[in-house]
Parts: structure tokens; C-alpha cells; sequence
């Protein structure tokens, strides 16, 4: 008797010793796709393709980055939140992400309701630009002379509902001003016209921005986070220089339907930490104004959309701002 137990518990050994061994292989054979809302170019898909690069190096994990770009990134969302929840499929969402619904009509996904949080992956500073023949120096140079001339200066931005919109409306918000909205159908349109002087103001990203400050084609006010940038350390915050507690970031993470199983997306958060965290690539990517950053866990992303959501919702309705 004492044999057969032996056996069976040798056996029951081997067999889950198996089992696990067929899910390592299941979780290392089966491909992840990212999903990018944008072009191959930009932020967001540089860092998803330096993701899938290194998941790939570290665990010999296929990954694929599938690049579905539209308007205000609708078409990539509705696509994940309709994929099959397995875990496999990713968004690598951005701050378009957790606006859009609350601007368009009928955006086809709910951020809350049909995703859950797996990691963030960056963060990047904007930069408070003006073109130089503006008279201002300082931010409340700017408040002055925008409450002096409402509605008469103007901002550049990609688009409604961007990053660079949503940056200036907490700027109006928080300063009591009123600029002029000058939406362009992308940001190298919008940032050649603010250094030609055809608008004068721009909130962007300090990546796009480095090489017309440095040439002197803008002039940099202030950063939009609530600490310097280790590529521009002489320019101040907005909150140090009149708005106490302002603060606008753009971020990339990644997120997943709803249902995809939990484990599986802290496999995934894990997997990036060890990319971000990697002091030559963080070094690497702050040369170039991002911050690599993983969440501390999913709880911690899915939260951090969750208050994401709400805010800009609330300056949306404030502002007026409407996609039809």
C-alpha cells in the first residue's frame, strides 16, 4: 500500500511537471500582437517596437506590432475590445485612448467597462512653446497678455481631443485665459506654423520640440510636469512659474479587453519592467525627452485610466469640446 502511494504521488509529480511544461510552451508558441493606433514613426511605436524587440530577446515570445491607424485611435480600440479576451492581444493605448470617449459620438468602446490595465510603458513631458516674436518670457507673461487680448492668441494643436489640446484647455482652465484653438490634421504641420509665426502658441511633446528650441525657431517657456527635464534643466515647470499644481503628461500603456485572464497580463507588466528598467535604454530614451516607466502592478494602471478618464471628462464638458 505504502508502495502504491509512492507511485501514485511519483506519478501525480510527473504529471504536473508535464502540465506546467505544455503551458510554458503554449504561453512561449502563441504570438502577442500590440496594437498601435498611429503610424510607424512616432513615440508610440517606436516604444512598442522596442517592447516586442527585447520580450522577444528575454523569453523568445513572438511578438507583432500591428499598426491600425485612425482618427483620435477609435478603430484600434474597438478592435481590441472585440478581440478575443486570451491575453494575446494588446492596445498600446495613449492618452487619445481615455479622451476619445468622452469627445466623440459614439466612440464604439468604453476605456472602464471594456478594458483592464496592464502597464504603463512612458511618459513624456510637453513643453509650452511660443514662437520668439511673441513678447512673453515667462508664463505669466503669457496669462498676462492672453487676459489682456482673449481669444486673440493662438495655440497649435495635432487635432481636437489631442494631447496638445487638452494640455492648453487645463492651461486656460487653470489661468483663467482664453486662447484661440488652431486644430491641424497632425504635428509637423502645426509646429512649422508656430515657428513660422501663422500661430504663436504650442503644447508638445519636448521629443518633437528639442530641435526647433535649440535652434532658437521657439522659444520654451515652461514643462508641463511637475518637475524639470534632464534635457532642457534651465527651462522651469508651469507649476513653479504661476499655476501651483499643473501638470499634463502624455503616456503610452498597454491595455486589454476586459475579460483577458489576470495572470496572463501580470506576466506581461512583469516582462516589461525588466525592459524599461534597464539604465541604458531609460538613459537612451530621457536623451530623447521619454521616460520609460513600468506600473507597479495592473490594479495600478487599470486605476490610474480609471482617473485619467474622469479628469479629462470633466475638462472636456468644461471646455466644450466636441466631436460630431
Amino acid at each position: 500500500m505504502k508502495k502504491l502511494l509512492l507511485l501514485a504521488l511519483s506519478l501525480n509529480c510527473i504529471f504536473n511537471d508535464f502540465s506546467c511544461a505544455q503551458n510554458e510552451v503554449n504561453v512561449s508558441t502563441k504570438a502577442l500582437r500590440i496594437v498601435v493606433p498611429a503610424t510607424a514613426g512616432g513615440n508610440n511605436d517606436l516604444i512598442a517596437r522596442l517592447l516586442s524587440q527585447k520580450i522577444n530577446e528575454n523569453m523568445g515570445q513572438v511578438v507583432i506590432v500591428d499598426n491600425r491607424p485612425s482618427a483620435s485611435g477609435l478603430l484600434s480600440a474597438q478592435f481590441v475590445a472585440r478581440s478575443v479576451p486570451d491575453g494575446y492581444t494588446l492596445l498600446h493605448a495613449s492618452n487619445t485612448f481615455a479622451v476619445a470617449p468622452s469627445i466623440v459620438a459614439n466612440a464604439g468602446y468604453d476605456p472602464l467597462k471594456d478594458f483592464y490595465g496592464v502597464t504603463l510603458t512612458c511618459i513624456v513631458s510637453k513643453v509650452l512653446d511660443v514662437n520668439p516674436m511673441l513678447s512673453v518670457h515667462t508664463v505669466l507673461d503669457l496669462i498676462a497678455l492672453a487676459k489682456l487680448r482673449p481669444g486673440l492668441i493662438s495655440y497649435g494643436t495635432a487635432g481636437i481631443g489631442g494631447t496638445g489640446h487638452m494640455a492648453a484647455e487645463l492651461f486656460n482652465s487653470q489661468a483663467g485665459t482664453r486662447m484661440l484653438h488652431v486644430p491641424y490634421k497632425g504635428n509637423s504641420q502645426a509646429i512649422v506654423d508656430v515657428a513660422g509665426g501663422q500661430v504663436m502658441v504650442m503644447f508638445d511633446e519636448i521629443s518633437t520640440s528639442l530641435s526647433y528650441i535649440r535652434s532658437g525657431k521657439l522659444r520654451a517657456l515652461a514643462i508641463t510636469s511637475l518637475k524639470r527635464s534632464p534635457i532642457l534643466p534651465m527651462v522651469p515647470t508651469i507649476d513653479e512659474s504661476g499655476l501651483p499644481g499643473y501638470e499634463d503628461l502624455t503616456f503610452n500603456g498597454l491595455m486589454a479587453p476586459v475579460a483577458a485572464p489576470k495572470e496572463i497580463l501580470s506576466r506581461w507588466r512583469m516582462e516589461v519592467a525588466k525592459v524599461v528598467n534597464k539604465p541604458e535604454l531609460r538613459k537612451q530614451f530621457l536623451d530623447m525627452g521619454v521616460e520609460l516607466i513600468a506600473s507597479n502592478s495592473t490594479e495600478d494602471f487599470t486605476a490610474f485610466i480609471k482617473t485619467e478618464f474622469n479628469n479629462k471628462a470633466k475638462l472636456a464638458r468644461q471646455a466644450g469640446i466636441k466631436i460630431e
